[in-house]
């Protein structure tokens, strides 16, 4: 996580498993001063193939936090969350997207335990 440009950005890594190459995305930061490193995938399994043109020739892109409420008519209540979206842009300005979410629970604790610094 950058947090002097207070951007938050999600990076990628080769892993091998059964004898192919695949990309991990994650974020990394620091939360009282241990590094963490929070796991984020694509909402379904094609969005692999998506995120591989989002971050094109890259291995660093914008993680865009856009916060939602939804009220339930029934009762009134009020849920509060966030989506993530991985945003890049290519030479020629033209912008490139996919959403993501954290990987597990814990990542989305350590998630918003970032966007607090």
């Amino acid at each position: 996580m950058e947090k002097k440009t207070n951007k938050i950005v999600v990076e990628r890594d080769t892993f091998e498993k059964d004898g192919r190459t695949y990309f991990s995305y994650f974020i990394k930061g620091q939360i009282r001063g241990k590094d963490v490193r929070v796991a984020v995938v694509p909402p379904d399994k094609g969005g692999y193939a998506v995120l591989d043109i989002v971050f094109g020739n890259e291995m660093k892109a914008n993680l865009l936090i856009k916060p939602f409420e939804i009220k339930e008519e029934a009762t009134g209540k009020i849920f509060k969350g966030n989506t993530y979206t991985v945003q890049t842009k290519d030479e020629n300005g033209e912008v490139y997207e996919c959403n993501v979410k954290p990987y597990r629970n814990s990542d989305k604790t350590l998630l918003n335990m970032l966007m607090k610094n």
